[in-house]
């Protein structure tokens, strides 16, 4: 595990999810490195926000993997945009059979990051523009991210803590 990584470890499941530590330590089967590989290709990124009573609040954004952080832009009068404000506490995930949840809490940028907007229309073919007050950009910094591969459920669950 080299500097800035997150610590692997199993999740806590209940019994029968089928979680194998025969294939190695948590972290073997599935290196960080991959889980960053998921989480750069994305198309979708799933938003949950929570509203002010409590139940979710859940849309599709687009979004880059950048700096260790999922960035993505919202309207900061949208639901999500609201409910972030209130509460910087989010989830996003991604949809298929490569699962990244990450979950921390939501930044509002005040500049785009080096290579959001080239990244972000190569990827969407989408130009964002930074200036518009319209179009916020946020950060989503991970606390913690499960990730595992459908496929391979039972030996590639694992937990990645943030420090």
């Amino acid at each position: 595990m080299s500097p800035g990584e997150p610590t692997p470890s199993w999740p806590s499941l209940a019994a029968g999810y089928g979680v194998d530590p025969a294939s190695g330590p948590p972290g073997v089967a599935l290196p960080w490195a991959t889980v960053v590989s998921w989480l750069e290709e994305a198309r979708n990124y799933w938003l949950c926000t929570a509203r002010p009573d409590g139940p979710p609040h859940v849309k599709p954004v687009w979004a880059l993997w950048l700096d260790g952080a999922v960035v993505f832009s919202t309207s900061p009068e949208s639901v999500s945009g609201r409910h972030l404000r209130a509460d910087p506490r989010a989830t996003v995930h991604l949809e298929g059979d490569h699962v990244a949840i990450v979950e921390g809490e939501v930044e509002w940028l005040v500049a785009a990051p080096d290579g959001f907007v080239v990244g972000y229309e190569e990827k969407y073919g989408w130009k964002v523009d930074p200036g518009d007050p319209g179009t916020a950009l946020l950060a989503l910094r991970p606390r913690a991210v499960l990730s595992w591969d459908e496929a391979e459920l039972g030996g590639t669950m694992t937990r990645w803590v943030f420090r």
